[in-house]
């Protein structure tokens, strides 16, 4: 199966118009037509992810995050994005990012689906989408109410839970009762003001510093920050599974869910 074979199957499902505007998906480095008989999926392109997929033998490296994102001006061996870029190519792996596409299309519903949540709405649309014959809208992240309303501490406890978390960061009074939820993967400071207009006594995201979090509780969020890496890592997984039901005769491997940082 060819590189650009793999990138149907994948688009078939992610097209690459539901990503956002700012985003860099797609093949970033590499051939279309490389043949491609292993697959090694990371959330990251990292320096030791590159390591793996070479020592693995990976055709192409598939990863949630795109290694680049601003243009290029040189790629040399000086600059660390440039020797990732380096390594690829004399290694001959093709490499493709589905960000936001998949955000919009995988990651909102399967996050959702995690924390159990029931007749979730969409928490920012993005896209009015044009997939199948219903033209609904599609977007980021899930809002929804609990069956039984729970603590903050009870719904910290749900997160670690669900995506396998050791801590989790928080604003807001851990006994305070909450009823409807909003969860977006990634970086959610963007999401805080959807996520009070949908009336959400909780976000579930990551990357929320001191004073969006103090700014959202005063406004009456309460925020559960699960890190970046902590809840996006789900692609890993639900990548893997898809492509082997998709694909024929192609090996996927999945990077193990290493977090990026430590809390000792």
């Amino acid at each position: 199966m060819l590189c650009r074979d793999v990138m149907n199957v994948i688009e078939k499902e992610y097209p690459l118009n539901y990503a956002l505007s700012w985003d860099n998906v797609g093949l970033l480095v590499g051939r279309d037509d490389k043949e491609v008989k292993k697959i090694y999926i990371a959330l990251d392109a990292t320096d030791e992810v590159i390591d793996e997929a070479v020592k693995n033998g990976a055709d192409m490296l598939i990863t949630h995050h795109p290694m680049i994102f601003s243009p290029i001006k040189k790629i040399h061996n000086l600059d660390f994005v440039g020797g990732r870029i380096l390594k690829l190519i004399q290694n001959d792996i093709s490499y493709y990012a589905m960000h936001t596409n998949y955000d919009v299309l995988g990651m909102a519903e399967l996050s959702g689906d995690k924390m159990n949540m029931k007749d979730a709405e969409i928490l920012e649309v993005t896209a009015e989408g044009d997939i199948g014959e219903e033209d609904e809208p599609e977007g980021i992240g899930r809002v929804s109410d609990l069956e039984i309303p729970m603590t903050l501490r009870e719904c910290c406890e749900d997160v670690k839970d669900a995506f396998h978390l050791g801590t989790v960061k928080v604003f807001g009074n851990l006994e305070d009762k909450v009823k409807r939820i909003a969860i977006c993967p990634g970086s959610g400071k963007s999401v805080i003001q959807a996520a009070l207009d949908k009336h959400a006594d909780v976000l579930i995201t990551g990357d929320i510093g001191h004073h969006e979090g103090i700014d959202a509780v005063a406004q009456g969020l309460a925020i559960i920050d699960g890190g970046h890496y902590g809840i996006e890592h789900i692609f890993i997984e639900d990548m893997r599974q898809y492509l082997e039901k998709n694909l024929k005769d192609v090996e996927v491997i999945a990077a193990p869910i290493i977090h990026p940082f430590l809390l000792v």
